[in-house]
C-alpha cells in the first residue's frame, strides 16, 4: 500500500527549517510518517547579527531532501519523483528584505536577535498591541529608526518560510499564523490589522520612502488557500538530482508555531502546546476575544485559520543544557566511556528527577542570547550557588531544566492566572520531551497542569506542515482544520498525561522566587563580560 501511495503521489511532504535542524517528513494516507530526511546546521553570529547564509538554506534543503529521497529508496526501492502536497515552514518572525531585482538586501536577521527594542516599545505605543521585538515589522522600523541604506530599495519584505516558498513556487505568500509574527493580525479578516497598518503608514509617510508597508509585506492566506504550485525551476533548487517533478501543490507557508500547533492537535479553543528545543515557546488559543491590557511578555499571534493566540515566546531553553550535557559527554570519552548521545541524555534528565524539589538553592541562567520578557539584550550563561548548597548530580541537572522553563514559567503565569485563561490539554513537543516523563514532569510543575506528550511529538513541525499540506490537498469545503485533525489525524488521542506532583509544584515556585529575585546576577555578568 505504501508503494502503491508513493507512486501515484498520495502523500504529502512537509519541511521545516528549524533552528539547529532542518527536517523532511513524507507521510501517506493514514497520516503517518513513511519516510523522513534531516540536515543539521546552525546560525552565526556574524558582526552582532544572528544569521543564516541563503547559501546554507538552498545547501541544506538539498542536503534534507537528498536524505529523505535516500530513506525512500532504501525502504521501498522507489525513486521520488513526485508527491500529492508539499508544505514549506521555518523559524518564525525576522527579517528578509529584497530589492527590486530580488536580491537581499541585508544579510538574513533572525528571530534571535534583539537590537530592536526602540522599535518594539515604539510601535507597541503606537498600535496599543504588543509588537516583540523579533516580529518582522519590528526589524523594518528598526532600520528606519538606523536609517539604514537599504529601506528606501525595499520591495518586499518576507520570513524564511515565505522566501523559500517564494522561490519554490513565485508565489509572494505566507499564512496567516506565520503572517502574525510580521504584523498584527485581525482574527475576523484572517489579514493584516487595516487600523494598525493605516498608523504605521501614516507614520512612515513624511519618511517619503517609495513604497507603503502594506505594499511590501506578503499576502495573507489561511490553511486550505491555494497558495501555488512547485515551478520547475523550484523543483531544481529541491532536487539537484532532477527526479522532482514540477506542479505539486504547496499549502501556505507556516512558521514553527502553526505547524506545532498542527502536530499536537491544538488549534481549538481552550488547548495549548508547549514547543521545548533551541528555543521554548506555549501557545494557548484564547477562549475569548482579547487579554484586559497589553503585556510585553505576551504576544497575540494566531493559529492556521486565523484564531487568536496567546504566546509566550522566549529566545533560550536547551542550548546550555546541552552544553552541559556535552561537557559530561566530553568526561565520559576521557575516561574511556563510549556513551551514546541519545544515552547521555536520557539518563543526566532522569537523573534530574532525583533532584531536590528546591534543588537546594542552586541557581542558572541559561541566557545564551538576550532574553526580552526578562529585559536582557544579550546573553551570559550562568551558575551559581551559596556556600551550603548540595551540588549534585540530580540537583545540577535539575536546576537546568528548570532555568530552561522559568522565564516560559512566569509568563504562563501571567495567563493563567491573572488573565485567567482556559486551559484543558497542553501538548509538549520538541527535544525536552525526547526522554519520557522528565521534560514533561519538569513543565507539568512550572505551570501546574497536565501535560500530553504524544507518540507523534517527536516528528514535530515536519510532520504538522505535511499535514498541513495534505488537509489542503484533500479536504472537503467546510471541514475545518480542527475537525480535520480531531477527527481524521488523531481521532480522538492525546497521548500520555503527566499530572503536577504538588511537591515539584511547590520546588519550582521557590526556584522562580530565588530567580526573579537574583536577575541582577545576569546583569553584572553582561555589563563585565565583554
Amino acid at each position: 500500500m505504501i508503494k502503491t501511495n508513493i507512486i501515484q503521489g498520495k502523500t504529502a511532504l512537509g519541511i521545516e527549517l528549524g533552528s539547529t535542524r532542518i527536517k523532511a517528513v513524507l507521510i501517506d494516507q493514514s497520516y503517518q510518517p513513511i519516510a523522513s530526511g534531516s540536515h543539521e546546521w546552525e546560525n552565526q553570529l556574524i558582526d552582532g547579527v544572528w544569521t543564516y547564509s541563503l547559501e546554507d538554506v538552498w545547501s541544506g534543503l538539498r542536503s534534507c531532501y537528498a536524505a529523505l529521497r535516500a530513506d525512500v529508496r532504501e525502504k521501498y526501492d522507489l525513486p521520488l519523483t513526485t508527491v500529492g502536497a508539499i508544505g514549506i515552514s521555518a523559524m518564525m518572525h525576522g527579517y528578509l528584505p529584497f530589492g527590486k531585482d530580488d536580491n537581499l538586501l541585508t544579510p538574513f536577521r533572525t528571530w534571535r536577535n534583539t537590537m530592536t527594542a526602540e522599535a518594539s516599545h515604539d510601535l507597541t505605543e503606537l498600535f496599543s498591541f504588543n509588537i516583540p521585538q523579533r516580529w518582522s515589522v519590528s526589524h523594518l522600523y528598526q532600520a528606519v529608526l538606523n536609517k539604514e541604506e537599504h529601506v528606501p530599495s525595499i520591495s518586499f519584505l518576507t520570513t524564511l518560510a515565505g522566501y523559500v516558498h517564494w522561490q519554490l513556487t513565485g508565489q509572494k505568500v505566507v499564512g496567516v499564523g506565520e503572517a502574525s509574527g510580521m504584523f498584527p493580525i485581525d482574527s475576523n479578516t484572517a489579514d493584516f490589522d487595516a487600523t494598525m497598518m493605516t498608523a504605521l503608514e501614516d507614520k512612515l509617510a513624511p519618511l517619503g520612502f517609495p513604497w507603503k508597508a502594506s505594499d511590501i509585506l506578503p499576502k495573507v492566506l489561511k490553511a486550505g488557500d491555494d497558495a501555488g504550485t512547485l515551478t520547475a525551476q523550484g523543483a531544481k533548487l529541491l532536487d539537484e538530482s532532477g527526479e522532482l517533478e514540477c506542479g505539486i501543490p504547496l499549502c501556505p507557508p507556516e512558521g514553527d508555531a502553526g505547524t506545532g500547533m498542527v502536530a499536537t492537535n491544538s488549534v481549538k479553543p481552550r488547548t495549548g502546546n508547549v514547543s521545548a528545543g533551541t528555543s521554548v515557546f506555549a501557545m494557548v488559543v484564547m477562549d475569548k476575544a482579547a487579554l484586559s491590557k497589553v503585556y510585553t511578555e505576551i504576544d497575540m499571534v494566531t493559529t492556521p485559520t486565523g484564531e487568536a493566540v496567546a504566546m509566550v515566546h522566549c529566545n533560550n531553553c536547551t542550548t546550555d543544557l546541552n552544553a552541559w550535557v556535552g561537557l559530561f559527554g566530553e568526561f565520559a570519552k576521557a575516561m574511556g566511556m563510549n556513551v551514546s548521545t541519545n544515552d547521555l541524555f536520557s539518563t543526566l534528565y532522569r537523573k534530574a528527577l532525583e533532584g531536590e524539589p528546591d534543588v537546594s538553592g542552586l541557581l542558572a541562567y541559561n541566557f545564551h542570547s538576550g532574553e526580552h520578557i526578562m529585559g536582557f539584550e544579550e546573553g551570559r550563561p550562568t551558575f551559581v550557588r551559596t556556600p551550603d548548597s548540595r551540588l549534585t548530580l540530580a540537583n545540577f541537572m535539575r536546576t537546568h531544566l528548570y532555568a530552561s522553563l522559568s522565564v516560559l514559567k512566569y509568563g504562563m503565569e501571567i495567563l493563567l492566572k491573572q488573565e485567567d485563561i482556559g486551559l484543558d490539554m497542553i501538548f509538549g513537543h520538541g527535544g525536552l520531551f525526547k526522554t519520557k516523563g522528565v521534560g514533561q514532569s519538569i513543565l507539568a510543575a512550572a505551570i501546574h497542569a497536565p501535560v500530553y506528550v504524544m507518540e507523534t511529538a517527536g516528528e514535530g513541525g515536519a510532520w504538522g506542515a505535511a499535514l498541513l499540506a495534505e488537509y489542503n490537498r484533500s479536504h472537503v469545503d467546510g471541514v475545518s482544520l480542527a475537525s480535520y485533525l480531531a477527527d481524521q489525524v488523531f481521532c480522538g488521542s492525546t497521548g500520555d498525561p503527566v499530572l503536577p506532583d504538588p511537591k515539584d509544584e511547590a520546588g519550582f515556585d521557590a526556584y522562580l522566587a530565588r530567580y526573579m529575585a537574583s536577575l541582577s546576577i545576569q546583569r553584572a555578568a553582561i555589563d563585565t563580560l565583554k
